[in-house]
């Protein structure tokens, strides 16, 4: 198949497969007038590229993938450089899970702080002689006043 039927078949532009050949990702053999031709097994090899971009790997951490496939494996994730491209995945995940759980628990721990001297607001205007409570952004509303 030509280039512009690869492309339409996998749901990408010319200019993608171009780049991914650029990068030596899929290997483009040309034809008697000069044509890129592709078969089943570079569709296979596209795919298998950008169903691991879909998941938030890098390009180039798509090629032992690849490799894996042009080697003959029956899927891309069948060699050892594959797996420890999934490990590393992994490692960077869940980096990122302990970054946002430390963030959450920092926002739970102002909120808490700032419910409390909310209260603690709340009990001093109940006192005679205390602070009327003030809130400037009185039209901005909280999740939970929709």
């Amino acid at each position: 198949m030509r280039i512009g039927e690869l492309a339409a078949r996998a749901g990408t532009t010319t200019r993608t497969l171009r780049y991914y050949e650029s990068r030596g990702l899929l290997p483009a053999r040309r034809s008697g007038n000069g044509y890129r031709a592709y078969d089943e097994e570079d569709l296979r090899l596209l795919r298998q590229i950008q169903t691991l971009q879909d998941f938030g790997f890098g390009l180039e951490e798509t090629r032992p993938f690849v490799e894996c496939l042009r080697a003959g494996h029956p899927a891309g994730d069948a060699c050892p450089a594959s797996l420890d491209v999934y490990r590393g995945k992994l490692a960077e995940l869940d980096a990122c899970l302990a970054e946002l759980q430390a963030v959450r628990d920092q926002v739970a721990a102002q909120l808490e702080r700032a419910e409390l001297e909310r209260a603690e607001l709340a009990r001093e205007a109940d006192r005679p002689g205390g602070p009327d409570p003030q809130c400037e952004l009185s039209t901005v509303r909280g999740p939970q006043e929709s």
